[in-house]
Parts: structure tokens; C-alpha cells; sequence
């Protein structure tokens, strides 16, 4: 078939390697436009992008929706990761066979743009990969494939997304494969849907006064981007990795305990691993707390 892929995130590279080994024609990619990035705000292409101009694959980066119509018309099949934009079903509906999307979580369950991140902070046990036809309501379309698998003690949003990232390759040849033999979707339920909402910076912030497990399921889901945060000594202060530990302190309360750092919650206290104070990179929690030295009446609000 000659396909496009319409995709932003790194998360879409292994699908992006299996298709161009394969028998399928990747007609061109389709990414979002160059955004301002870093301290110095410059312009940054996708990843996306990089990894076309490295395979010599044609990007495209439409700015409008005229322009993605114009860019499907004569295509097979469009495979969506991450593209971060919704279509129209007028669009939807120019390529012979439609667009499918890849999604990360078991659908229904965790609709929309943050699925990763908010099985993680919910406390799922499992999770997988949805291989779907889209339409015009949000992850809604009729289903193709479907993989799951358990959702590995104290992973962060960033290493489940790498994990289901590699895992959605071969659903995503099986639907191809399903496709080409005149294979139809199965109808989607709407029967324990939940939506996934996007993260925002505010809802990162910890509360202390919660359980050690929901602080650290907030911390692993929000890890790395928008990142769960809270204030030391009136300053931003990420919290990275930390761990359960039998230690009891009050909420919010500091302590240097034989060289490990621990904060206290509403129930047992969190070793603190690795942080990113404002305005330096991450680093060794023992590193910060040299620098800052921690005294008896500090704490996290």
C-alpha cells in the first residue's frame, strides 16, 4: 500500500522503521510545523521530522487543513502516532482505505491525549496498545488490533511510552496485513470508557498531605513532561524519582537520614532520588541537598 504517516513524537519511530522495511510504499511524512524550543526559543523540527530527513523520506509540515487534504488525496492508508491535531472526517474519508491510528492504552478505557499518564497516576495494573480506524469523535472509531500488557512496578510515563512504543509495531503490520484482505474493524464500545485529559503544570504540583502511592503515581505519570513539582525555600522544585520506604515523617517534612533524603506524606515518607531544582538540570537528590543543606525546619509545599 502507499501510506503516510502522520506523527510528531519519537514514540512513532519504531512504527516508522518497521514500515519502511516492509512492503509498503511511506509515501511521505506529515509532522507538525517547526515550534520555538529551549532557553533560547529557537525554532525545532519534530523528531518526527529528524527521522524523515535522516531516511530521505519527504516531510511535510502543513500549517492548515486545506493543505493536509490536498496532501492525502492518491493514498492508500494514513497511520496516525501522535499527530497531535484533529482531523476532519471529510478528510478522513479522502484515502482509499481511511486513516488508523495508533493508541496507547486498551480502548475505550483512557480516551484521549495523555492515556500513558493517566494509567500510570490511576494505578492501573495493565495497559496495551489500539490499533483503530479513526472517525469523527475522540478514539472512538471501530478497533483492528489490540495487545496488552501489565504495567511494570514504579515505570515512568516516559519509559511506559518507549515500552509501548516498541510494542505497537507489529499491531500496526496486522492491521496493514488486515486491511489488504478486505478485513473490516470491530465496533468500538462505549462501555467503561474513561477520558484521558492532557496533563497541565498546575495539576503536577504535589500535595504532601496525600498517600505516598498517589504521590508517587503522580510523580512517575507526570515524569518528565509536565513534571510534578512542588516549592523549597519560596523556589520551583521538580521531583523526578522517588521510592517507598518505612519511614515516618509529617507531610511535607524534610530529613537527611544515614545520606538518603526522605519526605513525609499523609502516610508513610518518600525517598527522594533524583530532582531538577529550578533553573539547573536534573540531578542526585544527595547532590541537592549537599548544596542547599537541608536544615530541620525545611520543607516541601
Amino acid at each position: 500500500m502507499r501510506i503516510i504517516v502522520a506523527a510528531t513524537p519519537a514514540v512513532a519511530i519504531p512504527t516508522l522503521n518497521a514500515l519502511l522495511a516492509s512492503e509498503h510504499e511511506i509515501v511521505s511524512v506529515i509532522t507538525r510545523p517547526d515550534a520555538p524550543s529551549g532557553r533560547g526559543r529557537s525554532l525545532q523540527a519534530t523528531e518526527v521530522a529528524d527521522w524523515a530527513e535522516r531516511n530521505k523520506v519527504i516531510v511535510h509540515k502543513p500549517i492548515d487543513k486545506e493543505s493536509l487534504r490536498k496532501l492525502v488525496r492518491d493514498i492508500d492508508l494514513v497511520v496516525t502516532i501522535g499527530y497531535g491535531a484533529l482531523i476532519p472526517l471529510d478528510i478522513l474519508q479522502i484515502p482509499k482505505f481511511g486513516f488508523i491510528n495508533l493508541h496507547f492504552s486498551l480502548l475505550p478505557k483512557w480516551r484521549g491525549a495523555a492515556p500513558v499518564q493517566r494509567s500510570i497516576e490511576a494505578g492501573d495494573s495493565v495497559t496495551g496498545v489500539t490499533v483503530f480506524a479513526l472517525d469523527a469523535g475522540m478514539d472512538t472509531g471501530p478497533i483492528y488490533q489490540q495487545v496488552e500488557i501489565a504495567i511494570p512496578a514504579d515505570i515512568s510515563a516516559d519509559q511506559l511510552f518507549q515500552l509501548l512504543a516498541d510494542l505497537g509495531v507489529e499491531p500496526v503490520l496486522k492491521t496493514l496485513e488486515q486491511i489488504s484482505n478486505g478485513h473490516k474493524p470491530i465496533a468500538q464500545s462505549d462501555s467503561g470508557a474513561t477520558r484521558a485529559l492532557k496533563l497541565t503544570r498546575e495539576e503536577g504540583r504535589i500535595d504532601w498531605g496525600k498517600s505516598a502511592i498517589d504521590i508517587l503515581r503522580k510523580i512517575n505519570a507526570f515524569n518528565s513532561n509536565p513534571g510534578a513539582w512542588s516549592t523549597f525555600r519560596g523556589e520551583t522544585i521538580k521531583l523526578n524519582r522517588v521510592l517507598l520506604s518505612e519511614k515516618n515523617l509529617g507531610a511535607g517534612s524534610i530529613e537527611v537520614i544515614d545520606k538518603s533524603i526522605y519526605v513525609g506524606t499523609a502516610t508513610v515518607a518518600l525517598e527522594i532520588i533524583e530532582v531538577t531544582p529550578a533553573g539547573k538540570t536534573k540531578m542526585a537528590a544527595t547532590a541537592w541537598a549537599n548544596g542547599v543543606r537541608i536544615s530541620p525546619t525545611d520543607v516541601l509545599v
